[in-house]
């Protein structure tokens, strides 16, 4: 089992998301929850593909962190 970093944005309509150590692998939904859910289902489908044309699964590199700034 693999954990890979996902990025979840608010949108206009919604939630976006995307793994930086996967790119092209996307997902969007009205709710935090479900563009977590509709983003695990993405990964688990990029990797799926990724495995039958022959490529190998990426590593996970990505890493985050949060900095405390005077703003």
């Amino acid at each position: 089992m693999k954990k890979f970093l996902i990025v979840i944005e608010k949108t206009k309509t919604g939630y976006s998301s995307y793994s930086p150590d996967l790119p092209g692998c996307v997902a969007t939904a009205k709710t935090k929850g479900s563009v977590t859910q509709k983003m695990k289902k993405a990964i688990e489908f990029h990797l799926e593909g990724l495995r039958e044309e022959g490529e190998k699964i990426p590593p996970p590199h990505s890493h985050s962190a949060y900095l405390s700034v005077a703003a």
